[in-house]
């Protein structure tokens, strides 16, 4: 485990730098570390750093406890919770009443109630894989799909309780789902936040439980799911958000829906074009002709010139897949492949010798 950095080293600032000059500071490092800001890999924890680091300076009462007892001193007497909803005044000042756009970067990192351990229980993702067919990929395909998951208890809507009850107010922890052991360790006082055993850390007590889900608030079930498979569709994995596993009073998982594009016996896939080779007998590329050839749903009729060489390339402009996300479709290119017969009767030997002649 990685020792804490002096919250003065990672603001850049000195003990007796004036608070409006730390505010300064900290609001140019937080707009330089903020994650949707920077995409380096450590942003988040930057900030996260230089979050707390200033959680604990900007407080007059924090901080004349770190100047004297440094890490030990905060971190015994204050939960990571307490330094930072205790400065919440202070990151609104620094950033205005609005928060600048802040508030739903320091939900995601520090979790939902402003601190740095709060966080919603999460549901577990589902994976669900399929394969679908050049086809689907052109025109998009409906899914219905059935999934054997936890869901939430239809009984008691998920509150795990009996219909007609509900939870009482945990009285050990006064709902807060923790509790907090001190001791007294000569100049300090050392505080342990712990979740409380009498609710498990719930905040609450379920009295009457539900029969159907025995007080979890959930249960083992099937859910249909109906989604689109969009056009244009590559192989990958999608999301569709919250149809995971389901969290009463919690953040469900996703569905995480693996997609395999099969390959096609004719054609050839490059992004939203289309490849097809196409041959043609050498009486045909010499003479010339209009030949009909396939598309993904139909066909097309093409010209092939007098004279045309061994892969010449035709476009059929707007006839391969459409662009995910975007408007118009992509092309398909058929290769004209020169047919040389490998066997010739005698007969037809002679005529193209006499063939070859009248080029002498």
């Amino acid at each position: 485990m990685t020792a804490k950095r002096d919250y003065y080293e990672v603001l850049g600032v000195s003990k007796t730098t004036p608070i409006n000059e730390i505010k300064s500071q900290y609001r140019k490092l937080a707009l330089k570390f903020h994650p949707d800001r920077n995409k380096s890999k450590d942003a988040g924890e930057h900030f996260k750093e230089i979050s707390e680091a200033y959680a604990v300076i900007s407080d007059p009462e924090k901080r004349k406890i770190y100047d004297q007892h440094g890490h030990a001193g905060v971190d015994g007497r204050y939960s990571t919770d307490d330094i930072f909803q205790g400065a919440s005044a202070n990151f609104s000042d620094t950033f205005g009443r609005s928060g600048g756009g802040f508030d739903s970067i320091f939900e995601s990192i520090f979790g939902r109630g402003g601190g740095f351990g709060a966080q919603q229980q999460r549901g577990s993702d589902f994976l669900y894989e399929t394969s679908i067919t050049l086809e689907d990929v052109l025109s998009g395909k409906k899914m219905n799909v059935e999934l054997e998951k936890n869901i939430e208890c239809n009984t008691c809507n998920g509150s795990g309780c009996k219909p007609g009850t509900n939870a009482k107010t945990c009285n050990n922890c006064n709902g807060h789902g923790q509790v907090r052991q001190s001791k007294n360790m000569g100049f300090a006082s050392f505080v342990t936040v712990v979740p409380c055993s009498s609710c498990r850390g719930k905040g609450s007590i379920i009295e009457n439980p539900c029969i159907e889900c025995k007080g979890i608030g959930k249960k083992k079930g099937t859910k249909k799911i109906e989604f689109d498979i969009p056009p244009g569709i590559d192989n990958g994995d999608y999301t569709i958000p919250n149809e995971g596993d389901e969290i009463p009073g919690g953040i469900n998982g996703d569905l995480i829906v693996r997609i395999r594009v099969q390959p096609h016996q004719e054609f050839k896939r490059d992004d939203a074009d289309i490849f097809y080779d196409q041959n043609v007998s050498m009486i045909d590329g010499a003479l010339g002709r209009e030949i009909t050839v396939p598309i993904l749903n139909g066909t097309e009729k093409i010209k092939i010139d007098s004279g045309c060489q061994p892969n010449t390339i035709i476009k059929l402009k707007g006839k391969g897949l459409p662009r995910m996300n975007s408007r118009g479709r992509g092309d398909q290119y058929v290769r004209v492949m020169i047919n040389i017969p490998k066997k010739l009767s005698k007969h037809q030997k002679n005529l193209l010798e006499e063939f070859q002649k009248s080029f002498e």
